[in-house]
């Protein structure tokens, strides 16, 4: 087993060459588009529960907001695609890096602020002094505003980030720990072994959480300009 712990976060390099993004591609091999006038069971299974997550996730929205839904529902997939093919022994989880999560997080964040700030300019403006203000207190609160709108697709990024990486994490410490225990005590090895099980299980609905997580969030920046 590999002693480096971060080594699978490392991105994965072939002759010199990084194939971060035909990892990121990966994915759509298993969303194919229809080509055919009467879909097969795998497909027609896909674009039905696509359907029904567009009319679940995007109803709360209104007209301008439901513009997004191809966008959103594709951030979805997305993201639980490559968070549970990251579980399959010696892969590579692109959503483990910063700079990707900050790549999807802030233009889709920029687009709802613009889009506020285009349809509902007086609204949006309003955010950053809230009714009532005291005098002495306007600088402030308009510099803290600022940097909590600024600082929204930092939070979904690294939120992503972290909760991702720190599973991968704690599932190789675990089984190091089950290896190494295996040559001095097989019960408590054993033992080690039901926790990593577990944890493995719940590694895989934390990979399909995030996604929702990602959706809440940019839902949320959404619905609040729009």
């Amino acid at each position: 087993m590999n002693q480096n712990l971060f080594a699978s976060f490392t991105v994965p390099v072939v002759l010199g060459i990084p194939i971060i993004t035909l990892i990121i591609m990966f994915p759509i091999i298993f969303f194919p588009t229809p080509t055919r006038l009467i879909n097969n069971r795998v497909v027609s299974i896909q674009q039905w529960l696509t359907k029904l997550m567009s009319k679940q996730l995007m109803g709360t929205h209104n007209s301008k907001g439901q513009t997004w839904s191809l966008m959103i529902i594709s951030l979805i997939l997305f993201i639980a695609s490559t968070n549970l093919l990251g579980m399959l022994p010696h892969s590579f989880t692109p959503t483990t890096q910063l700079s990707m999560n900050l790549g999807m997080a802030i233009p889709l964040w920029a687009g709802t602020v613009i889009m506020g700030f285009r349809n509902k300019t007086k609204a949006s403006l309003a955010h950053f002094l809230p009714q009532g203000t005291p005098t002495f207190l306007i600088p402030m609160l308009v510099i803290i505003e600022t940097i909590s709108l600024l600082i929204q697709p930092v939070a979904l990024a690294v939120r992503l980030t972290a909760n991702i990486t720190a599973g991968h994490l704690l599932m190789h410490l675990i089984g190091m720990a089950t290896l190494a225990l295996t040559n001095t005590s097989l019960l408590t090895a054993l033992i080690t072994f039901v926790i990593l099980t577990l944890l493995t299980i719940l590694e895989f609905a934390v990979a399909l959480i995030q996604a929702w997580t990602a959706y809440l969030l940019v839902s949320l920046y959404l619905h609040d300009n729009t």
